[in-house]
């Protein structure tokens, strides 16, 4: 039924190209992306130790200095993948 043979009870329905549907995927795995330096910094009785040391730094805190930029690049990953599913560009790549 076309949305021109509607009868009055009915609800036009609108359709979405399957190309243009989100991509849950994406969202998923950019979800897991999130949630993996969360995971891995709120389990502290795994780097709740001073052994091995890098320099005069314990393993306990240069262990949490590493995530920064790990997390960084996670967080990253999840921003174009959230992009990608959309089917947005980003600001820079619009120039």
């Amino acid at each position: 039924m076309s949305n021109g043979d509607l009868g009055a009870g009915d609800v036009p329905r609108p359709t979405t190209p399957p190309d243009r549907a989100p991509k849950k995927a994406y969202f998923w795995i950019a979800g897991v992306l999130l949630l993996i330096p969360v995971v891995a910094l709120t389990w502290t009785s795994s780097y709740a130790k001073e052994t091995p040391k890098l320099g005069a730094f314990p393993f306990f805190f240069w262990y949490q200095l590493a995530w920064v930029p790990v997390t960084a690049l996670l967080t990253y990953a999840a921003h174009r993948l959230v992009l990608a599913a959309r089917g947005q560009k980003d600001r820079e790549d619009a120039r």
